[in-house]
């Protein structure tokens, strides 16, 4: 579309995986059967209310076809620009692949390609370099400028996951700087993970040039939409969002719904010992405070600050704001079958959380659950630090 098509704004998810195909084959071990590709796009059209979502793991052959089959049924079509349409939802192709270069740690990467067609043909060179094609996030067994070439050369884009998490994320634990495994040029944005948040990305230099996604990285159908993101553009496509990625023709990422990191599963150190989580006030310390043990697992917050090259966080013009939201899931009270009551009342979670007022939310769900809610919005309600792997939690409201 032109530089002058009337753009609006789309909620986004860009990190959906796939438990299953529909034949029942596993594609992601950890993930619900429940997660088809027929299965997230009903999900996300009908009960998120999101417009466009990333599926990872569509390389899979059985994935690819069930895709074919859905297009041929008519249940889906492509999209125009790029994707899979289905009942006003955009679904953009994409996979998570690991990747490891000498003397490092592995780290995970999401690529992204315009169409079936560049899908398929990825997927076909992936089986050539990858153990087992079937599954996500499989180790590549080529070097990281490579996989570049490949993804770009076929109009795709690189997005690495979840970077500061100390499980598989690029700061995490594979480099201190980026561009030790990447060319920054081919870097389309960088997903910030559950356990950070703009801010504590601003510690560190490199990253001022890229656009910051917000991602669920949905194992459940019930975790799509966990974090997202509000894209301005023409219409949801793969070929706007990555105008919107670029900041080109005023498409744009406007705002990042977030987790506060507190509730992220590796915002603090957790020591393995004993199972405690450290305070603030033992961020750099190389003992557990509690059990004295040096068996610590450095969380997000503590692996940014060991590697920043700023005092003080800084925060570029072109970035959008970093909206606290807690997920209804997390709201106490909450349970599904209120969830379903309020559903059925104001059709999607989006209108539930951004168009509801607090008198119709009250009228439906209750003055306490309401006010919640409203609160979960605006990101007040009180919250405790996770670590290791466990979530931090709403403490009250």
């Amino acid at each position: 579309m032109a530089l002058g098509a009337k753009l609006r704004s789309y909620y986004c998810d860009l990190h959906v995986h796939i438990g299953r195909t529909s034949a029942g084959q596993a594609v992601k071990i950890s993930g619900s059967s429940s997660l088809t590709f027929a299965g997230i796009a009903k999900e996300t059209a009908q009960r998120k209310g999101m417009e466009l979502i990333g599926i990872i793991d569509s390389h899979a052959p059985g994935v690819l076809a069930d895709i074919r089959a859905l297009l041929a049924s008519g249940e889906m079509s492509e999209a125009e620009g790029g994707g899979i349409a289905y009942q006003g939802t955009t679904i953009v192709l994409g996979t998570e692949i690991e990747i490891r270069e000498p003397g490092r740690k592995e780290c995970h990467v999401l690529a992204f390609l315009p169409d079936l067609a560049a899908m398929e043909d990825f997927s076909s060179w992936m089986g050539k370099h990858m153990r087992n094609i079937n599954l996500s996030s499989q180790r590549l067994y080529v070097p990281a400028r490579e996989l570049q070439d490949e993804i770009c050369g076929r109009g795709g884009i690189l997005i690495p996951a979840h970077i500061f998490t100390p499980h598989k994320g690029l700061y995490g634990c594979a480099a201190e700087r980026m561009a030790d495994l990447f060319d920054l040029e081919r870097i389309a944005a960088v997903e910030l993970g559950l356990s950070s948040d703009s801010e504590m990305a601003g510690y560190i230099s490199e990253l001022d040039p890229f656009t910051f996604l917000t991602n669920s990285d949905a194992h459940s159908l019930g975790k799509i939409g966990r974090e997202y993101n509000v894209l301005e553009m023409a219409q949801p496509s793969f070929h706007e969002l990555k105008l919107a990625l670029a900041r080109q023709e005023g498409r744009r990422v406007s705002g990042n719904f977030g987790l506060n990191p507190r509730l992220g599963k590796y915002h603090r150190t957790y020591c393995a010992g004993c199972g405690s989580i450290a305070d603030e006030a033992y961020a750099t310390s190389e003992r557990c405070p509690y059990c004295g043990s040096q068996k610590l697992v450095q969380g997000v917050f503590d692996r940014i600050l060991a590697i920043a090259d700023r005092e003080q966080p800084l925060i570029p013009a072109h970035r959008p704001p970093y909206h606290y939201q807690v997920p209804l899931e997390f709201i106490p009270g909450l349970g599904k079958r209120k969830l379903e009551v309020l559903l059925a009342a104001f059709g999607t979670e989006m209108r539930i959380l951004h168009a509801a007022g607090e008198a119709e939310l009250a009228a439906v769900a209750g003055a306490e659950l309401a006010a919640q809610i409203v609160k979960a919005r605006s990101g007040t309600l009180e919250l405790s630090s996770g670590g290791g792997g466990t979530y931090g939690k709403v403490v009250k409201g």
